[in-house]
């Protein structure tokens, strides 16, 4: 396939243009596009490209800018490319405590405060191990000490499992495989952020990590109190979202949503000596998927659809900058055909045929079979238990009954939220040629009346 494609540019160097090139011949997207875009969005001088930071708004300009060289236009009724949204959120002094029996645990000596709701947390002390959470008997408010968590999984999953028996303090102990369980999360205390003009949400359990022999310090039946500070006059945040529009030829047809999410991790806690989260494959490369269709499509011949080019602030921080998109989306969720997320597209999942990328929600509506019919390299997503459905952009709008999935590559890589999530461990040859496979099926779906539908049962009803 590479000679082919070589071929056919040799023999018309020199004497068309590109976009003549790319409407004769089929467009061809070069690998050496697609790391242009990454040595630029995971380089470490965008650290990490942080929630709501100025390095997420120049990440934001860099996307517009892309989107005007290509020739999209604003969409009626925006005044420029970016969508701004303010947010805000209680920001920690970082030197929190944990008491009980006497006994005070010091915030990064003896523990890391993973989740706060920015006021003190108590409750009475419950020893349970990993394996008997299910199991357990726990009070409404009670702290509760978890032994046996032996990696990040595990971890979150202790969290949420007594965070719905009702715990107010969750304190896990610390163990291999769970160390930078702070750096995966974002490097901060996370704390109820909240777009600007919602109301506040529930408050979560408190939940920290406590280093062994601080834990064996620690007695069932105590009280524990987890005391914070709130640092003063925080101040909004504000958060951007890129937006492009290709305009199509029928106004009546409706439009196509191709998104990803551009913000990362930001700078947080070291491994091995390096701070940075730079978020390469996720989700620069999803972000470097919606920029080249962006390319492809506009070079090309006019289209019947429209289609709207969407890379997301802050979805690191809550998926806020899709919640305010599909509150405030410039073009009405009614005239939405459909909605295809791209999510960490940057190396092949070793469950996924080869060059294939995975669909999340797959059995849930006909896009994905439909798609993959006209030569897009999608599959079934082989991580059912991990729920990516209702994890990622895609799933705000398909609350709302746009049917919208997540095309991603490997669903559970060893870089996720790390900061080896670089450039050198992208697989750019298998990035590039996932993208080209579907510059012709999503032409083809503009170009079309074919409407994805949800199968019976598949439009999801709320959080599952």
């Amino acid at each position: 396939m590479r000679l082919v494609r070589s071929m056919v540019w040799v023999a018309f160097a020199g004497s068309m243009a590109l976009g003549a090139v790319a409407q004769q011949t089929g467009w061809v997207v070069k690998p050496e596009w697609v790391r242009a875009h990454e040595e630029f969005l995971a380089s470490d001088v965008m650290q990490g490209r942080g929630s709501a930071t100025r390095d997420e708004e120049i990440t934001a300009t860099y996307v517009a800018s892309e989107f005007m060289a290509y020739g999209l236009k604003m969409v009626p009724g925006m005044s420029g490319y970016l969508q701004g949204a303010e947010i805000v959120a209680p920001m920690l002094d970082g030197h929190a405590t944990v008491s009980a029996g006497g006994v005070t645990l010091q915030e990064g000596k003896d523990f890391d405060l993973l989740n706060s709701p920015g006021k003190m947390a108590e409750g009475k002390l419950l020893l349970v191990a990993v394996g008997d959470i299910a199991a357990a008997k726990v009070e409404r408010g009670a702290a509760v000490l978890v032994t046996g968590v032996a990696d990040v999984d595990a971890a979150l999953n202790a969290y949420g499992g007594l965070r719905r028996k009702g715990a107010a303090v969750v304190l896990l102990v610390q163990a291999p495989g769970t160390e930078n369980l702070l750096g995966m999360l974002g490097g901060t205390t996370r704390t109820p952020i909240r777009l600007a003009d919602d109301p506040a949400p529930l408050a979560r359990p408190t939940f920290v990590l406590v280093h062994a022999d601080a834990a064996a310090k620690l007695t069932d039946g105590s009280t524990v109190s987890v005391a914070v500070k709130l640092l003063p006059d925080a101040k909004p945040r504000r958060t951007f979202n890129a937006i492009g529009y290709l305009q199509g030829t029928d106004a009546n047809s409706g439009t196509i949503l191709l998104t990803a999410h551009l913000d990362h991790l930001g700078v947080g806690r070291p491994v091995n000596g390096d701070a940075i989260y730079n978020g390469a494959n996720d989700d620069a490369a999803g972000t470097t998927a919606v920029l080249e269709l962006a390319h492809a499509l506009a070079a090309g011949p006019k289209l019947k659809r429209s289609v709207l080019f969407v890379c997301y602030g802050s979805e690191e921080a809550g998926e806020l900058g899709s919640t305010y998109f599909g509150k405030h989306s410039p073009v009405p969720l009614k005239d939405l055909v459909t909605n295809l997320e791209f999510e960490m597209i940057g190396n092949q999942d070793p469950k996924m045929p080869k060059g294939v990328l995975l669909l999340t929600g797959w059995e849930r509506s006909n896009l994905g079979p439909t798609l993959k019919a006209h030569g897009a390299l999608l599959g079934p997503d082989p991580y059912p238990e991990e729920h990516f459905f209702e994890r990622s952009d895609n799933y705000a709008l398909a609350l709302q009954g746009v049917v919208a999935h997540t095309a991603a590559g490997w669903g559970t890589p060893p870089t996720y939220h790390q900061p080896s999530d670089d450039l050198a461990h992208l697989d750019v040859p298998f990035m590039t040629s996932a993208i080209q496979s579907l510059v012709e099926p999503v032409r083809w779906l503009a170009d079309s009346d074919f409407k994805p539908e949800w199968v019976a049962g598949g439009r999801p009803k709320g959080r599952e």
